[in-house]
């Protein structure tokens, strides 16, 4: 088994699910914080805590010197292709990826795509 798991979830886009033996499998937040609690760690006391969650497109690393060159209409490159899922983070933490959708009106998302299941043992 990977170290990640994919949900069956509805394609946002096709309104569609998945099939197949990715789909035979559906893993949430909640099940890994279950399974957590089960393995002797009681996380009742945290589950109203509220907690920083960032959606990371991409990365780039440039020198100072060509950051301080940087104007209106730059165009910075980063280490990913379109499409590519992208990073859910908690406090720093990868704990997910997923895919860039859009929700009501002209906001974004991201519909999870897979789940880092160690997230919580690896602290």
């Amino acid at each position: 088994m990977s170290d990640t798991e994919t949900p069956n979830m509805a394609d946002p886009a096709s309104g569609t699910e998945e099939h197949g033996a990715a789909a035979a499998e559906k893993t949430s937040l909640k099940d890994v914080a279950v399974a957590a609690a089960a393995g002797g760690r009681n996380v009742d006391a945290l589950l109203n805590v509220r907690l920083d969650v960032r959606v990371v497109l991409g990365r780039s690393r440039m020198p100072i010197s060509e950051l301080l060159e940087l104007s209106k209409g730059a165009v910075i490159e980063l280490d990913r292709k379109v499409g590519e899922p992208v990073d859910i983070m908690i406090n720093d933490r990868l704990v997910a990826r997923g895919d860039l959708v859009k929700v009501q009106g002209d906001r974004i998302g991201v519909a999870l795509r897979e789940i880092v299941k160690d997230f919580i043992s690896d602290a």
